[in-house]
This record gives C-alpha cells, structure tokens and sequence, in this order.
C-alpha cells in the first residue's frame, strides 16, 4: 500500500511538473511572438496613421483636397504598396534562410539586391503618379478632383520611394530578432508628422503642400533612422558595407520577387 501510495504521488508530481514547464514554454512562446510581432503592429498602426493623419488635416484644407486624397490613396497608393509589400516578402524569405544557416554577411548583400528590384520596380510604377490628373479624367472624375488629385499624386513619389527601404529593412531586422527599432522609429516618425501637420497646415497654412511636405519629411527621418542603425554598427554580422556582389547572381532575387509581389498583390 505505502509503495502504491508513493507511486501515485510521485506520478501526481510528475504531472504538476509537466503542467509547470507547459506553462512556462507557452509564457516563453507568447513572448517571442510578441517580441517580433510588437514592432511590426507598431510600424503598421504608425505607417497607416500617417496616411490617416494626412487625410484628416487636408480635410481641413478643403472638401476637393480631402476627396482628391481618398481616391489617389485608395487607388494609386494601395497599388503601388501591395506589389512593393509583396516584392519585399523576397527579403524576408532570402534573409531568414541565411540567418538560419548562419551566413549573416549575406543577409546584407540581399537587402542591397531587394533595395534595387524593389528600386527598379517603383520607378517603373511611376506614370501611375506622374499622370495621376489625365488617369483619374479616364476614370470620369470630377475635373477638380482630377486635377488636385493630379497634384497629390506628384507629391507622393517620394512617399513611395520610402516603401522601397522601410518594407526590405524591416524584414532584414525582424529576420534577426532585431526589429525593436523598427517599432520606435515609426511611432517617433508619427508623431513626429502629427506635430508637423498641425504646424504646416493649421498654423502656417500651407495647404496640400503643408500636409504632404510633412507625410514625405517624417516618413523619410523614419528611414534615415534605419540607415543609422544598420551602417553605425548594430548589425555588425550581417552588413559588411556595400558591395558590387550585389549586382551579381541577382536573376534569383528578381523571380521571387516577382512571384511574392503578384501573389500577395
């Protein structure tokens, strides 16, 4: 009886002990999750509410401002963003196979390669901008909103050039559990571009040039942030400089890229 009786305690310790660890590899997990997928939610809220902030101050500026906004947003912008989000999944998937088999320098060399076929691709996407007026008459919009959608539409070239490096470099960081930054540069950024708004528009008065100026300036201090980070040394394993070994064998980098940015687009 005593030997039965032991048996069964030790069999219910056992099992409180599995219970413990359960709940400790879960707590672990639940952590590293969060550990990555907290800067990302915070850069996405904080690259959408620039957009939203953007809209709302020029909505103080004039019904035509607002609605020439929306629809070069939802439409041109929208576009654009997802082919360049899904081109930059290359980075993603290229960056975590070398950081898994340990060849961090060449981490580097991709993010250089995604930076010129996402480069390439968003200059290629720009007529969408440049005649932003003559494609929206086509749609049969309303003269006025063509033509100040026109406007807007030129002033967001910039904006999409920094999808070009914000998109690749958080997948380059966030490969190497190195993505907290990305998370606190984009909420500064955000702010950052409430402040400027309400100075540009509701203070200076500067109209649309007031409020893309400061969606442009604050999205661009968000990837000079990124660069410092990468080049000052606190990815010392996985950027060796620039090299012309990213020009080289980069037909594998444009055929990912191309079938992850028309698979998620």
């Amino acid at each position: 009886m005593d030997n039965g009786l032991e048996e069964r305690e030790r069999l219910l310790g056992f099992e409180e002990q599995e219970r413990n660890d359960l709940k400790q590899r879960i707590w672990k997990e639940m952590k590293l999750t969060w550990r990555i997928a907290f800067p990302s939610i915070l850069s996405r809220i904080a690259s959408f509410g620039q957009i939203l902030v953007t809209q709302s101050f020029l909505g103080h500026v004039g019904e035509i401002e607002l609605a020439s906004f929306a629809l070069v947003q939802s439409i041109f912008l929208r576009f654009v963003n997802g082919i360049l989000l899904g081109m930059s999944s290359a980075t993603e998937t290229l960056c975590g196979q070398a950081f898994g088999a340990g060849h961090y320098h060449m981490m580097g060399i991709y993010l250089q390669r995604s930076w010129l076929v996402d480069c390439v691709t968003a200059t290629i996407m720009l007529p969408v901008f440049i005649f932003g007026t003559p494609i929206m008459n086509l749609l049969g919009q309303q003269k006025d909103i063509a033509e100040t959608g026109g406007v807007i539409s030129l002033w967001l070239i910039p904006f999409v050039y920094n999808f070009v490096f914000s998109l690749t470099i958080q997948m380059f960081l966030q490969a190497q559990l190195k993505n907290m930054i990305i998370g606190w540069l984009s909420t500064a950024s955000f702010l950052l571009h409430v402040l400027m708004s309400w100075i540009f528009v509701s203070e200076l008065d500067l109209g649309i040039a007031g409020a893309m100026g400061s969606l442009n300036i604050s999205a661009w201090l968000n990837i000079i942030g990124l660069f410092v980070y990468i080049f000052c040394g606190w990815c010392p394993d996985t950027w060796k400089g620039f090299t012309n070994a990213a020009f080289t064998d980069i037909l594998p980098v444009i055929k990912l890229s191309i079938s992850s940015g028309v698979m998620i687009w």
